[in-house]
């Protein structure tokens, strides 16, 4: 029988009373609550959750937050949660879901998505990535680029190729890779805000067990497209309130700052507040259709829109506050943990919003899936479809 909210709000009176937010620490308290079940409710008992209706997460959210219970800071551990545990849940051994899933949630162990490859751009299934079957495991040797939390993370999911005689959407397998491995090392990758947040990612002969594998070997293609989908909700479907995120530090400007007010400014910056207000209650409609399955190519919308409006809203940000906004407060390397969109200045939002129509699935592919699987419009020709991926041009 389906565990219902009631049900779910007397568990968490009864973890709030074992363990009083005031006197435990905020580790001990995320773990109690993982093993409760309310970690994400829509998971299985004994992984985090109860398989209740993924529609009463935000019953207990709100109830732990009201108590003043720690969060596991999603941001910071936005690709364990978002992309690798969909996939492992999705995909993984029981081993390997109760070896990865309680640390990932807890924010313990960090995860990093070695998928990108500089050789391969936007076509994601033309990587290069080799393994090759090393007794009980296998040996990988490649170039992965734009990863991000590579230097923080314990853990990466990872695609590479198995059998190169293959088309290229086929002979790829999923793995999981221990970043402390000898051989996996990590460079930073500046960026033009003059950070680094993202890494290029180098693998010499690197050895994973064959235990963890994720999915069967050569459908890694198969189990990636779970990954994706999920990504693109993650980045495009994130929750917020109502005028928050890129839309708000302009309006609050425009609130404050009367004298830099333009008729045409005004006309543009009510277009994007509708349309930001758009996107956020469609994302509010795509998550409550996540509760019903697993997420379609909607996402891919969701992600594009993403995209298109934050940096319309950040280059107008810029054209308000004029030579103002021009000015860059600091150009000193840095490897953060978090983007902070919105808590830096005019000028940092303008250049890493540049990077949002790259990460996470370039809009040019975005647009093909939305075309194709969203529009039912016909697929673009693709003459490399039943080509070996040793034979493809390069």
């Amino acid at each position: 029988m389906s565990v219902g909210a009631d049900e779910l709000l007397g568990l968490v009176r009864e973890l709030l009373a074992s363990h009083p937010p005031a006197t435990t620490g905020p580790g001990d308290f995320l773990k109690a609550r993982f093993d409760a079940g309310l970690a994400w409710v829509h998971y299985p008992a004994g992984l985090g959750g109860l398989g209740a209706p993924r529609s009463l997460q935000p019953v207990v959210d709100a109830a732990l937050e009201a108590a003043g219970a720690p969060d596991n800071d999603p941001r910071r551990i936005g690709i364990g949660l978002g992309m690798a545990a969909p996939t492992i849940l999705a995909h993984g051994t029981e081993e390997q879901k109760r070896r990865f899933l309680r640390p990932l949630w807890t924010g313990e162990e960090v995860w990093c998505q070695l998928f990108s490859e500089p050789g391969a751009g936007s076509d994601l299934a033309a990587l290069g990535t080799r393994a090759v079957r090393d007794g009980d495991g296998w040996r990988v040797d490649g170039q992965k680029v734009w990863t991000s939390s590579a230097h923080l993370a314990r853990w990466a999911i990872l695609i590479a190729r198995t059998d190169p005689d293959l088309p290229k959407h086929q002979g790829i397998t999923y793995f999981v890779c221990d970043m402390t491995d000898p051989g996996v090392e990590v460079r930073p990758l500046r960026q033009i805000t003059g950070e680094a947040e993202f890494n290029e990612v180098f693998l010499t002969g690197v050895r994973i067990p064959d235990a963890h594998r994720l999915g069967a070997v050569g459908e890694g293609w198969q189990v990636a497209r779970t990954t994706l989908m999920n990504e693109r909700v993650s980045i495009g479907g994130m929750r917020r309130p109502r005028e928050g995120g890129m839309i708000a530090p302009v309006a609050e400007v425009w609130r404050e700052r009367p004298e830099l007010r333009t008729h045409d400014l005004h006309q543009r910056l009510l277009t994007l507040w509708v349309e930001a207000e758009v996107a956020r209650l469609t994302g509010e409609r795509l998550r409550q259709q996540l509760a019903a399955g697993r997420p379609g190519p909607e996402g891919s919308g969701m992600k594009l829109s993403f995209a298109r409006l934050n940096q319309e809203i950040s280059g107008l940000e810029v054209e308000l506050l004029g030579e103002e906004g021009l000015l860059y407060s600091d150009w000193t390397m840095r490897r953060p943990e978090l983007v902070d969109f919105t808590g830096r200045d005019a000028g940092y939002r303008y250049l890493r919003s540049k990077g949002n129509s790259i990460e996470g699935g370039t809009s040019e592919v975005l647009l093909n899936i939305v075309a194709e699987r969203v529009l039912g419009l016909p697929a673009e020709p693709r003459s490399d479809k039943d080509t070996a991926w040793k034979d493809l041009a390069r």
